[in-house]
Parts: structure tokens; C-alpha cells; sequence
């Protein structure tokens, strides 16, 4: 992907290079590399910087998938395939944006700079050590960022984001027998790392979703009727939530607190066991040794390390209480912080008038629910506005099978992504 890129661009006539990031931390394991590039150098025009990223999820057909999940197919007025809305689908609309000028004959009316990373998936190994690197040499001068990497909240409106939540993902460990045991023998005679680990997973988050780890609620920035108020004209219904999920498993009843719950409420999710039996059919074995994953999305002001502390202490309390005689771990496998930021800038202005000239309707300004790590790093270490402008719906099905997004946000995404420079290109700054 990254050598696609690369020639992509520089065929087009871009001045690109492959930077390497070394090894993936504790491997022999190379790092994918970043695609950085430029186009156009004219000294009188503003600066954007670009940000997206080339790697996916995992994904196989025996998921669930309708299709082979890596070859892209069009129906019915869609895309669909791994990686069509998140996130290739939006590194090849920026891509595209150059040809449309080029094919046109129009000026192109910025100075264009690229950053494409391959792993964004999993918390943007070696991104974050390269902004800092290069922050007064590569991206110096640049004027404001753009992100496509996100979506909209519902399936008809488009919106702008100012605010994502962060993510720290953990890893439980519990381990006994020195192998795996045959239940039938040694059932009811051996303390289980499966039931004790299920155990410990119980005790951190309700079925309401209610967070039970102390302290972490106890972070977060307390809500203002001003806030409140933000949530009122969001465009958005309990039938988009029942479309994006294909049901009506909703925790709550209204739009605005599931709204709230997703943009500025912390949650925790479980995601899997490794070391269980999860094959078809029965098999009776005792797990010698699982790990349970779980990540808490985290909101202003949570902070990693403090978090890591409550939830480490917590998880101790809960094993000490629990008596077992196996062996627990913990471990923090990746985190990224969260971002919040002002939609009143000239950045976002030319992003309204950008929306408004393609689709017709003024875009809501939401926060996001999910994460993009790097986001705050363009903003602290470039000291310059960042922007999500989303070019998929919010029933594209990420990070989900039968992943997809819609020909008319394709189409209608490359031409906002290039309505928004031209509109970046001029916008007052003051």
C-alpha cells in the first residue's frame, strides 16, 4: 500500500518518500512506513497538511463478510471491501483531488502536504516520535491540518469534528495448570483462569455500562448547561443508532444521552479472549493460560497514566478479594489520548463553506466517539488548528464486516475535500 501510494502521487507529480520508522517496539518486526510527500512549493500559498492512513483491521470471510473482504467490489450504490471508508477509501480521495485539477486544467490552489501512516490501527507506532522529529523541518510552516478519517454521526447529514475521545487498551492475563487440563478429569479440582478472569471482567463495567473502576468517573469534565445546549439541533434520531447497529440494543432512550455517552462519557468494552477455545464444536479442555482485552475510551480530563493507576489498583483488589491461587497480569497495550478543540477558526469556516457548496445543508459540528491518536499531536507539536472532515455515513460499518461506503459520499467526498482547500486557500485568519 504505502509503494501504491508512493506511485500514485508520483505520477501525478508529487515529490514523495517512504520514511522509515524502524522496528515495531519489542520485534524484529519492520514498521510500515510513512508516506510523506509535497505538492506544490509556490511561496504565496497557504500550507495544508493532510493526514491519513493506509492499514485496516483484520478481516476474513468466515466473519461474516458477504464478500471477500479485500477485494473491492461495487453494488448497489456502494463500495464495499476492508478498508473503503476506514481508511482508504479517503487517502484515495486526496489522491483524487489532484487529478480532478490536473484533468480540469484548474490551479491547484494550496501547497499540499501528505502524511499517510500504516499504523494508525494500532495506536500510530512511530508517528507521534516523527511529528516531534520533523515538526520544524517536513511540517514546518504548515498552516492548518486535515483529517478525513472519521464519519458522520447518522446516514443523511454531513458534519465537522472538533473533539474525538482517546482509547487505552488493556490486556488481563490470569495463569495456572503449566498446560491445558481435561475438564472431565480435572474439573472442580483446579482453580479455572477462564472463570476467574470472566470474574474480574464482571466487576469493571455494568450491563448498563455503568463504569465500576473507582476514580475514572471522577476525571471527567463535569457537563454545563452550555454544553447541554450544543446537543439540541444535532441532527440525528434513534432510528440512525438502530441502522448503524441493525438493532435495538440501546442503552439508553433518548438522542442526547446516547449522544453524550459517545462523545463525552468514558465507556469500557470487551473485545475478546485469547487462549479459550473458540472453534466449532465441543471441546473439554481447561484453559491453562487467558487473556482477556479491554479498552476504556477516555474524554477530558482523563489522563493515561492516571487511569492505568486506577484501573491496575482496582483489578489487584479485585483479584486479592477473589483468593485465587493462579497468577494475574496486567498490561497496558497501547494508548492514545483524547482531543478537543475549537470549531470557531478559519480552518473549520472553510470546511462549512466547503460542505455547504457540495451538499447543499450546513454541516452539524459533532465530537467522535472513536479515536485517531495522532490528532492531538498535529495540534500540540504543529501549534496549528486541526480539522476532521468525514467522508463516510455512520452505518459504513468500520472496523465491522461487510465494511462499505456509499458511491455519492465518494464522489461527493472528493469534491468537498477539494472545495475545502480552495476555500482554505483564502479564508481570513484573523
Amino acid at each position: 500500500m504505502a509503494h501504491f501510494i508512493k506511485n500514485e502521487l508520483t505520477a501525478l507529480g508529487a515529490e514523495i518518500e517512504l520514511r522509515d520508522l524502524g522496528k515495531q517496539e519489542g520485534t524484529d518486526v519492520d514498521l510500515p512506513p510513512i508516506v510523506l510527500g509535497r505538492y506544490g512549493s509556490d511561496p504565496k500559498k497557504r500550507k495544508i497538511l493532510v493526514y491519513g492512513h493506509y492499514d485496516v483491521q483484520p478481516a476474513l470471510v468466515e466473519d461474516g463478510w458477504d464478500t471477500e473482504p479485500f477485494k473491492l467490489i461495487q453494488k448497489d450504490g456502494k463500495l464495499i471491501g476492508r478498508g473503503s471508508t476506514d481508511d482508504k477509501g479517503p487517502v484515495m480521495g486526496w489522491i483524487n483531488c489532484i487529478q480532478a485539477h490536473q484533468k480540469a486544467g484548474i490551479e491547484f490552489p494550496v501547497n499540499l502536504v501528505i502524511c499517510f501512516e500504516g499504523m494508525e490501527e494500532y495506536g500510530s507506532d512511530g508517528l507521534d516520535d516523527l511529528i516531534r522529529t520533523e515538526k520544524d523541518k517536513f511540517f514546518k510552516g504548515v498552516d492548518a491540518t486535515c483529517i478525513c478519517d472519521n464519519y458522520w454521526l447518522g446516514t443523511s447529514h454531513p458534519v465537522l469534528t472538533y473533539g474525538i475521545r482517546g482509547c487505552s487498551y488493556y490486556a488481563v492475563t490470569v495463569s495456572g495448570p503449566s498446560a491445558d487440563l481435561h475438564s472431565g478429569i480435572f474439573g472442580g479440582m483446579v482453580s479455572e483462569p477462564l472463570i476467574d478472569l470472566t470474574h474480574v471482567f464482571s466487576k469493571l463495567v455494568s450491563p448498563k455500562g455503568k463504569i465500576l473502576i473507582p476514580g475514572v468517573m471522577d476525571m471527567v469534565v463535569p457537563l454545563t448547561p452550555e454544553e447541554e445546549e450544543l446537543y439540541d439541533d444535532i441532527k440525528y434520531s434513534m432510528d440512525d443508532l438502530y441502522a448503524a447497529t441493525g438493532s435495538k440494543t440501546n442503552l439508553f432512550d433518548t438522542e442526547k444521552e446516547s449522544l453524550m455517552a459517545r462523545w463525552r462519557y468514558p465507556t469500557v468494552s470487551f473485545h475478546g479472549v485469547e487462549g479459550a477455545f473458540s472453534a466449532p464444536g465441543a471441546k473439554t479442555v481447561i484453559p491453562a493460560k487467558v487473556s482477556g482485552k479491554f479498552s476504556i475510551r477516555t474524554v477530558p480530563n482523563i489522563t493515561p497514566r492516571k487511569l492505568d493507576d486506577c484501573v491496575t489498583e482496582y483489578i489487584n483488589k479485585v483479584w486479592e478479594e477473589l483468593g485465587s491461587k493462579n497468577k494475574l497480569e496486567i498490561k497496558l497495550l497501547h494508548d492514545g489520548m483524547w482531543w478537543l478543540s475549537s470549531p470557531n477558526h478559519w480552518n473549520f469556516e472553510a470546511a462549512k463553506k466547503a460542505t455547504k457548496a457540495v451538499w447543499k445543508v450546513d454541516p452539524d459540528m459533532t465530537r467522535e466517539g472513536g479515536s485517531i491518536p495522532v490528532t492531538l499531536t498535529f495540534e500540540e507539536e504543529l501549534k496549528k488548528n486541526v480539522l476532521l472532515l468525514p467522508m463516510g455515513r455512520g452505518d459504513d460499518g468500520a472496523h465491522s464486516i461487510n465494511e462499505k461506503l456509499d458511491l455519492i459520499n465518494y464522489i461527493n467526498g472528493i469534491k468537498t475535500l477539494s472545495a475545502y482547500l480552495h476555500y482554505a486557500a483564502v479564508e481570513p485568519m484573523a
